[in-house]
């Protein structure tokens, strides 16, 4: 599974990255991100995830294929 991150996630992980592991869920991916940057923690808690173009939720399940999107909460005007 392919892994993109953006803005302040960089400071945390590399922008893309493959994971090898079997996930099922986004909740699966989102626990495994911060088993591997446990300071990442409480960012993770608050991103959203894209998975073929589209949000999903924690409940969504992955494919192994799947390129999957990371992005951390934003403001702007």
């Amino acid at each position: 599974m392919k892994i993109e991150v953006f803005a302040a996630l960089k400071n945390y992980f590399s922008k893309e990255f493959e994971i090898a592991d079997q996930l099922e869920t986004v909740a699966d991916l989102r626990q495994h991100l911060k088993n591997i940057n446990p300071s990442s923690s409480q960012l993770i808690n608050m991103c959203r995830f894209v998975v073929r173009e589209d949000l999903v939720t924690d409940t969504h399940r992955l494919l192994d294929h799947d390129h999957v999107v990371v992005l951390p909460p934003s403001s702007g005007g």
